[in-house]
């Protein structure tokens, strides 16, 4: 049922969305039928969002898109339908502006799956996700907490959530992302680190530390600006 459009409501009660996160020009990775664009007007920030569907190619690997094109990335519910999760992640960070910012929502397996895998409610599912656990019950589950580590220095956590507010732990099980209230879902929001700030160790004060120059003598990277 439309993820992004029953994510709206909780998104505006967070300002860092509107200010912070949907900025800019943004990709929209499966989009389908329910993309962002249709709510530019409550993320007036937003210039463009791109949709990338199925005609526009494998999404785990973005094809033809250069490096640091999108000041935001925007994936609802589409990471779960791909062949290796891991490396589409590493592609979605990978055309990030620096500074830019990944949002994306991926299905929790106990919300949603609840005990059971290959999927009972979508037959589309490869993969089930968690935000960490030591031992999974699924033999397809991916700690979204590796997921982000495997990206690097440059991967600076702004949020991880487990979207449970409106699920009822009482109920028989059921998908209960088919009623218009329950997510059932995981949330992260990554901001990509500036190469000079992944070289320092974290953001540097506005009125010195480390400079261009330094970067480069350091790393012999050229710094992405």
């Amino acid at each position: 049922m439309k993820e992004t459009s029953k994510s709206v409501h909780r998104r505006l009660q967070n300002s860092q969305f509107a200010i912070r996160w949907f900025v800019g020009q943004g990709l929209d990775i499966g989009a389908g039928a329910d993309p962002l664009a249709q709510y530019r007007e409550f993320f007036p920030a937003i210039k463009a969002v791109r949709p990338w569907n199925d005609a526009d190619g494998d999404a785990q690997y973005l094809a033809g898109v250069a490096d640091n094109s999108f000041e935001f990335v925007h994936a609802a519910m589409a990471l779960q339908r791909l062949a290796d999760p891991r490396e589409a992640v590493k592609h979605w960070f990978r055309v990030l502006k620096p500074g830019g910012h990944l949002v994306l929502t991926v299905p929790d397996e106990d919300l949603y799956e609840q005990g059971r895998f290959p999927s009972q409610f979508n037959s589309e599912h490869r993969w089930t996700f968690t935000v960490f656990k030591a031992k999974s019950w699924s033999p397809s589950s991916i700690n979204v907490t590796d997921l982000v580590q495997a990206l690097g220095a440059q991967a600076e956590v702004k949020k991880i959530e487990l979207l449970d507010a409106a699920f009822r732990y009482g109920l028989p099980r059921f998908d209960q992302t088919l009623t218009p209230v329950a997510e059932c879902a995981i949330e992260v929001v990554l901001r990509k680190r500036p190469l000079e700030e992944s070289v320092a160790g974290g953001r540097l004060p506005r009125d010195g530390g480390m400079s261009a120059q330094d970067v480069f003598v350091l790393t012999g990277l050229k710094v992405q600006q």
